[in-house]
């Protein structure tokens, strides 16, 4: 039987491990992921997990560790937020192109400079090419949720890369929630035990983890891994129907919140989400036809599918909490557009830049975002297609 507690987005993290029970945890601390390798090592401490927990020197060691662990046939995990991830980056192509899949649990921070610790995508969006599965929380039961699913996401046969589960800093990491909990029997059984194809320790089968991949090898290497990629989108799919069998709770690519006849939508990723949600009812409430997407798997990105969420609307707002430097588009705003472009759609597309270095989104601010879009549906043009929200100019 389910049972309801009160905890972070850290905590939810840490809960979630102790009953996955994985091998092998390598982390070093950055804020806001700090508590996470904190409490599961307390955890491996009280000897509540049979786990090895392996403390290093830098996030770059962290993920080494956990590449060595994974390939070595042990279930890993890491930790890390912000310029911990841009220390480890090298380590993020590694584990992909080996088709490891360990986890790595992400506290969304902004990267430097100048210094913050608040929440934006920076860091994971900057990542979002390494060939990692990459997964969002809107809140904290999503945070959980996430977690519980991906090692089974991972570890498919069709898939083997690893998987990066999302949320926002200090805004879920470190804000308490009524949450929903697995029995810990259900999640070990719903995670299952590790069963690796091939790995180094097995003797039966010597084998070496990545070698030097010459010309005639490199291409169809990353060929496959891009294969892989795709596939886990049906994985996700898969493993979130047999989820909802256990649990009750339902989760899909995306989520679609009053979109069956809106007019004006807003694609989004993360906590501001829950914002949103409130923006439109009370849009709705005076009988404005809007809507919202949540984006909850990034890569792959779902195209074919949010386009077709998209195909009644007459304008959208794709929402970036990075900047891309570009003064076009953030990936975002990139992805949906080129997915709007190749199934022949042609709505009026506002991309916008909000919420950097953890700036507050207000439910005023999501309002006036509709506003802008029944602008330009009405005036028949987009003025600014690439525009900021709630900055001091």
């Amino acid at each position: 039987m389910a049972r309801r507690d009160r905890l972070s987005g850290n905590e939810a993290v840490a809960e979630a491990l102790r009953q996955i029970n994985p091998d092998v945890m390598a982390a070093f601390p950055i804020t806001p992921s700090t508590e996470i390798p904190q409490y599961f090592s307390k955890l491996v401490a009280d000897g509540k997990v049979d786990s090895e927990f392996i403390p290093v020197e830098s996030e770059h060691s962290a993920m080494s560790a956990v590449i060595g662990a994974q390939s070595a046939g042990a279930r890993s995990v890491t930790a890390t937020s912000s310029a911990g991830m841009a220390l480890m980056w090298e380590e993020l192509y590694l584990a992909a192109s080996n088709r490891l899949p360990c986890v790595l649990t992400l506290v969304n921070r902004a990267l430097s400079g100048p210094i913050n610790i608040n929440c934006d995508h920076s860091d994971s969006m900057g990542a979002r090419d390494a060939g990692w599965i990459q997964i969002y929380a809107e809140n904290n039961q999503e945070v959980y949720d996430n977690l519980c699913m991906a090692y089974r996401i991972g570890e498919h046969k069709d898939v083997k890369l690893p998987v990066m589960i999302c949320q926002d800093g200090f805004i879920t990491s470190h804000a308490v929630e009524n949450i929903i909990l697995n029995e810990d029997e259900e999640v070990k059984n719903f995670v299952g035990e590790y069963e690796p194809e091939n790995y180094l320790l097995n003797k039966d089968m010597p084998m070496h983890v990545g070698p030097y991949s010459v010309t005639n090898y490199y291409f169809e290497a990353k060929r496959a891994q891009a294969q892989a990629l795709k596939n886990a989108k049906q994985v996700v799919l898969d493993v979130a129907k047999e989820y909802k069998k256990m649990t009750g709770r339902s989760y899909g690519l995306f989520e679609e919140y009053r979109m069956d006849d809106a007019d004006y939508a807003v694609v989004i990723i993360g906590s501001a989400a829950g914002t949103t949600k409130d923006a439109v009812d009370q849009l709705r409430e005076q009988g404005k036809k809007v809507g919202m997407i949540k984006i909850r798997l990034f890569r792959p990105f779902p195209a074919e599918e949010i386009a077709e969420a998209l195909k009644n609307v007459k304008a959208v707002a794709l929402m970036d909490r990075t900047e891309s430097y570009n003064d076009t588009c953030g990936p975002l705003g990139a992805d949906v557009t080129t997915a709007l472009f190749r199934a022949g759609l042609s709505p009026k597309v506002i991309n916008i830049v909000y919420g950097l270095g953890g700036r507050d989104v207000r439910v005023k601010n999501m309002i006036e975002v509709y506003g802008w879009l029944e602008d330009a549906d009405r005036n028949g043009k987009v003025d600014e297609p690439y525009r900021y929200m709630g900055v001091r100019e």
